[in-house]
């Protein structure tokens, strides 16, 4: 989740959040977040009236406009990524009509509200399993590459690395910057978007596969037309960080399945199926709850959930549309990585 507060908070906890979620679980938070009355802010298509629209009905366009909703009602749709805010126009055209917002990933809303301390004990941990604050973008050409570090106001310049390319020394120039910009890279974390026209980003991919392979199972190509920062508007704008959201989502996904399977073979601290998660949970042994989608909404499972969180648990919200999903819906739809083992 990425949060941005539009100004302080007054003393009373009320103001604006910006806020755009990454994840599933991220809008699974945003309709704990999201209550009644509170105004949610968002840009929308509306048909906005001109003074000659009468006269010509027929070709009347939706516009995108900033209108404010009071929400009245939340829903959490998992299946199809979606939460949907329903509400009162405030605020913008059709003042006084309904409207429903419907929020996805990469969605930007602001949530005007009270905010209580759990509420922000919530968002900050929405916005501390962020993925988007550690990627980095490279820009790659023959003689050049800039490494830029992705930034919620925009991309960041971190370094430019420049070595030449003259016909007579092309192998060991591009050889040369390859070895810089693979140094350069070792001093950052988190996924890397090797981005750029032609060839060379494939060559540079292949060159840290067979250097340092670590780094190199970080790297995602991104092709585009333009080189330099043009490059990394390009693989923005074409939605790689969306790309890297699902692609970490989906491998947070297998590595925690992949961890409660280790355990119930190793008869370790895990717990699965609704009555032993929820005994987990009142024990105050829950670490983690894995919850498939399908039942998130779930009236017995949403107090569940709740109760693992008020006692310090994580929650992970599973897309049954993917493998660590149908895995986890064969134990009951519920698992939980427990802080010690429970004897039974």
């Amino acid at each position: 989740m990425k949060a941005t507060v539009a100004e302080p908070l007054r003393r009373d906890g009320f103001g604006e959040y910006k806020l755009v979620p990454e994840s599933l679980d991220d809008l699974w938070h945003l309709s704990h977040l999201i209550s009644w009355g509170d105004t949610v802010f968002a840009v929308t298509l509306r048909t906005v009236d001109g003074p000659n629209d009468k006269l010509r009905a027929e070709k009347l366009e939706k516009r995108p406009v900033r209108i404010g909703v009071k929400c009245e009602k939340v829903e959490f749709l998992p299946a199809v990524g979606r939460l949907r805010v329903f509400g009162v126009i405030v605020f913008g055209p059709d003042t006084g009509q309904h409207h429903t917002l419907n929020v996805e990933t990469g969605y930007e809303i602001s949530v005007v509200r009270q905010w209580r301390q759990v509420d922000l004990e919530r968002l900050e941990r929405a916005v501390a399993a962020s993925v988007h604050g550690v990627v980095h973008i490279v820009a790659v050409e023959d003689g050049e590459a800039e490494v830029y570090r992705v930034r919620q106001y925009g991309p960041e310049r971190v370094v430019t690395l420049t070595i030449g390319s003259g016909k007579t020394a092309e192998i060991d120039s591009r050889q040369s910057l390859f070895e810089e910009l693979l140094r350069a890279l070792a001093m950052v974390t988190g996924p890397v978007v090797v981005a750029g026209p032609g060839f060379v980003k494939e060559d540079f991919v292949k060159f840290a596969r067979s250097s340092v392979p670590e780094t190199a199972e970080r790297m995602l190509l991104a092709d585009t037309r333009r080189s330099g920062y043009g490059a990394v508007q390009e693989a923005i704008g074409n939605g790689v960080l969306t790309r890297i959201a699902e692609d970490l989502q989906l491998a947070r996904e297998v590595q925690v399945m992949d961890e409660v399977f280790l355990r119930i073979g190793q008869n370790g601290a895990v717990a699965y199926g609704p009555a032993e998660v929820r005994e987990a949970i009142d024990y105050g042994a829950a670490e983690t709850v894995i919850v498939a989608d399908a039942l998130v909404r779930e009236n017995r499972t949403s107090k569940m959930i709740e109760d693992a969180e008020r006692l310090g648990a994580g929650v992970v919200v599973l897309s049954t549309e993917f493998e660590p999903g149908k895995r986890l819906a064969g134990l009951g739809g519920v698992a939980a990585l427990l802080r010690y083992k429970i004897a039974t």
